[in-house]
């Protein structure tokens, strides 16, 4: 078996053509899809980069493994103590070195290690190629290596290729040569000029008035960039720096597709797309970034080709972690999924053509703000632990269904639900730490050193921020952020009204 794992950085899965996106962003993937499972409902059990490849690619949940941030002590795996054996123990291996006991020959392209320092991402790997740019390079120059592999390997079988590429990730950086291909195309309609507005008068890093993260900086190296988006003009362009990202990446992802034609072999190769965690462009105030436990930044797309197994294309709409996925993959390979992984394999089912998924996700991000949300039916209901400086209550619901885009909480009007969502997210983390070798939750280990390293109370940027927000108009929401730092908005205060468009006070300097 041969098989292809293309991984493109922060790409979701509404922005992909085949996921019924308005614009084409994705002929390459598209035609892949058409002899391909499309899962609708993947998620990335904790988010964003560092912590979501590591839940993927070892199977296991960041609050087993203590890699929930970016930064601070929970960067890091655990250490297993007295224990740890001389070699990786197979109750402990990932992805990579699961295919490589079984005799696969596992390469890899990636600067994913070295932008987070996360060196067992290596574990498994026969060839390491670090294409050297921190996670700054485009698809151009990446895919190359890559194909150059495919020459030089021509007539091999058993291997497992990752290519990683990042053309979707700001700063969006498609070279200017290769033109606008969705200058003409109709955008999407969120968010509105209202919606924006209101973003614009509200705060937080990566909001409308700070797409760069705590400033407005222009990126002159960077022409497709923005340093803020002050109105629909601003965010059509925008988008189209996004899309074209993605578009570029799906173009050099065809020339595999087509190296894999000249050989012969890509009718026999097996074909895993997906990516690290989604992005924000609009949601809960959040423009071209990664900072939330919620359907935006957590869902990412899956798509699944194997030969013979998956000809003509289905679509599943179960909800999966993607690290069932990865088990999933595991077990229909034949391979026992090693027991310490808390990803659940639906071989089974996947198999014989059945949906087959979990009652429940539970997802997590802890490298922006600090959040635990849970997934199930049409609802998404998220608790806010540290807000990472925006205008978050402590609790949030959402119906994905009637509202995809997360505008509107409906915390208040459906208590019964939002108590139905929390009883699971306790029951989920008592379960889970109950079966952890740790005796801490690494959530609470983030908060008590200061919050997530990208918002961070003790960070100069932090206090650099507040000056910011009293020179561009919004002492009101430096007030709040100097006095209660990360903590959650209470419902009912002035401040909340951060969260609700329409606000007249929003619309001009605030002197409560």
């Amino acid at each position: 078996m041969r098989i292809l794992y293309f991984d493109i950085d922060t790409l979701r899965p509404d922005h992909l053509s085949c996921y019924g996106y308005l614009r084409e962003t994705s002929p390459n993937i598209d035609r892949i899809c058409q002899n391909a499972v499309r899962f609708d409902n993947c998620y990335a059990s904790d988010a964003p980069c560092l912590p979501s490849r590591s839940a993927c690619w070892t199977g296991r949940f960041g609050i087993h493994t203590g890699v929930v941030n970016h930064g601070g002590a929970n960067a890091d795996p655990f250490p297993e103590g007295p224990d740890r054996f001389f070699l990786q123990r197979a109750d402990r291996m990932g992805l990579a070195a699961v295919m490589r006991l079984h005799g696969m020959h596992t390469v890899s392209f990636s600067p994913f290690a070295e932008r987070h320092a996360a060196w067992w991402f290596y574990a498994g790997f026969r060839e390491m190629y670090n294409t050297g740019k921190i996670g700054f390079e485009r698809a151009d120059e990446v895919v190359p290596f890559a194909i150059d592999w495919l020459d030089r390997n021509a007539g091999r079988d058993n291997w497992f290729l990752h290519v990683n590429v990042w053309d979707s990730h700001t700063t969006y950086r498609t070279p200017m040569e290769y033109g606008e291909p969705f200058e003409n195309q109709e955008p999407p309609v969120f968010p509105s000029e209202e919606q924006i507005l209101h973003h614009w008068n509200s705060y937080g890093p990566h909001s409308a008035r700070e797409t760069n993260g705590y400033t407005s900086d222009e990126k002159k190296a960077f022409p497709r960039d923005l340093p803020c988006i002050e109105n629909r003009q601003d965010l059509v362009k925008w988008i189209n720096g996004y899309d074209t990202g993605i578009r570029y990446a799906d173009e050099w992802f065809g020339k595999i597709i087509s190296k894999l034609k000249e050989q012969g072999i890509f009718d026999d190769t097996m074909i895993i797309i997906t990516a690290d965690h989604g992005e924000n462009q609009g949601e809960l105030g959040v423009y071209g970034d990664h900072h939330t436990a919620d359907r935006i930044t957590c869902r990412v797309p899956y798509i699944l080709k194997v030969p013979g197994v998956t000809d003509g294309g289905r679509v599943d709409q179960a909800l999966h972690y993607q690290a069932d996925l990865s088990a999933t993959v595991l077990e229909f390979l034949g391979y026992n999924v090693p027991p310490l992984w808390d990803g659940v394999s639906f071989a089974e089912s996947f198999k014989t053509g059945g949906t087959e998924g979990r009652s429940e996700l539970i997802i997590s991000n802890n490298a922006w703000a600090c959040q635990r949300s849970v997934v199930w039916d049409k609802w998404l209901a998220i608790r806010t632990y540290h807000t990472g400086f925006k205008a978050f209550p402590e609790y949030m619901l959402f119906d994905l269904e009637a509202d995809p885009h997360e505008t509107a909480n409906l915390a208040r009007e459906h208590p019964d639900v939002l108590q139905e969502g929390m009883r699971k997210l306790e029951k989920w983390t008592a379960d889970m730490l109950r079966s952890s070798e740790q005796t801490v939750d690494p959530l609470w280990t983030v908060i008590s050193e200061g919050g997530s390293f990208h918002a961070n109370e003790n960070s100069p940027v932090f206090a650099a921020y507040l000056e910011r927000l009293r020179q561009t108009d919004r002492s009101f929401y430096a007030d709040w952020l100097e006095e209660n730092k990360g903590r959650p908005i209470p419902a009912g205060s002035p401040w909340a009204a951060a969260l609700e468009p329409g606000q007249e006070f929003l619309k001009k300097p605030y002197n409560p």
